[in-house]
């Protein structure tokens, strides 16, 4: 039942706005001009309401792409200025009407919080496409000499839509190619939703180069969109070979590595059935996984590394007293670069694009170039 209301993250959010709405209305109607404010309130519900229903397939069938992305982020922003506009009535309620010098300071601070919201998300819509190469070392117990310095080229989550164009993308592209790595990926997420510019997105990742060619999994976007056969095929067409539940052995030199890839395993279901049938004995395992989450298992089933993305990083991401901040860690512990586990490692990158409100603060977008290094 759950499931079927969206409860987590939209009816919550929708239950959230309706709740800040009744709190803010409750201080402003008194005294104040009713008709004004109960027109605001009404516009600012039903753009609630569509932001929620707009998550539900039926909806999404009806309404633009473009226009739909637009209210989308509209509601989630309105949600997010109904939180400091709650907290800044709090500050000024409490403001002493006997203290001048405090009161003016209070007030000061409301108006900060007030304007907050609009602030951030200004910063962060004007940086969610800078995007810069990570290097990283992916330490390997006994990896063969020959695939020491072994470098990866990772693009994720690029969600081609109205916030990220094609132009954008062909410049990460040219990006990612001037790493000159070996082997290149393509971990999930092409796009956002089904009329998203999805042949587009296969167009330029045509482009990428790389001496062992590209190789992919499928994210949860391409289920929801139900794209997944025709990315598999048309992908194919241009070069990208993206494994669902299958492998592709490569050498390097005297050395073979082994990639195998797997659909979007959904959250908290049982991960990777059948995928310790895809490990080749007697080579360096590499799991690719949309979903982070699956690790544990990826590590108990014996492969040495798992590649993924999914999380963004957390998209907006606040680090506190060494602690981060973010969505992401309500749904998983992987959420950001390299974790370890005995002997096995996940490098989650954050990937290019966005989804919802279209910022990024704390958690800029990648390409990834993992070197495989001997320990």
């Amino acid at each position: 039942m759950l499931l079927r209301l969206h409860f987590f993250p939209g009816f919550c959010l929708l239950l959230l706005g309706l709740g800040l709405q009744f709190h803010i209305l409750k201080w402003l109607l008194p005294g104040n001009r009713r008709g004004w404010i109960m027109s605001g309130a009404w516009a600012s519900t039903i753009l609630l309401a569509l932001g929620y229903l707009l998550e539900f397939q039926w909806a999404q069938r009806i309404v633009a792409v473009k226009l739909w992305a637009w209210i989308e982020c509209a509601a989630l922003f309105e949600t997010v200025s109904l939180i400091g506009w709650s907290l800044a009535l709090l500050i000024w309620r409490r403001t002493p009407q006997f203290d001048p010098a405090r009161r003016r300071m209070l007030q000061a601070a409301a108006v900060a919080v007030c304007a907050a919201p609009a602030v951030g998300t200004a910063f962060g819509f004007v940086r969610r496409n800078r995007f810069r190469v990570s290097e990283v070392s992916i330490p390997i117990p006994h990896l063969p000499k020959d695939l020491d310095g072994l470098r990866i080229v990772q693009i994720t989550d690029i969600h081609l839509s109205e916030f990220l164009s094609e132009r954008e993308l062909a410049a990460a592209i040219d990006m990612a190619n001037e790493t000159r790595a070996n082997l290149a990926l393509m971990t999930g997420d092409l796009i956002t939703r089904r009329g998203d510019p999805l042949d587009a997105c296969l167009r330029q990742l045509a482009r990428l180069r790389a001496d062992a060619g590209v190789l992919g999994c499928l994210g949860n976007h391409e289920v929801y969109a139900g794209i997944e056969n025709y990315v598999t095929t048309e992908g194919r067409r241009v070069g990208i070979e993206f494994l669902r539940h299958q492998s592709k052995l490569l050498r390097f030199g005297s050395a073979a590595i082994n990639f195998a890839g797997v659909d979007y395993q959904k959250m908290y279901s049982r991960y990777l059935p059948g995928a310790e049938q895809l490990i080749v004995p007697g080579a360096v395992n590499v799991m690719l996984s949309h979903n982070p989450d699956v690790f544990p298992v990826a590590a108990a089933q014996g492969y040495q590394l798992t590649i993924a993305g999914h999380t963004h990083g957390g998209q907006v991401d606040f680090e506190i007293l060494h602690q981060h901040l973010n969505v992401a860690r309500c749904f998983t512990p992987y959420v950001r670069g390299l974790y370890r586990h005995e002997k096995s490692s996940v490098y989650v990158s954050t990937g290019l694009g966005t989804i919802g409100v279209p910022v990024r603060i704390g958690a800029p977008p990648e390409i990834s170039v993992l070197r495989l290094c001997a320990t």
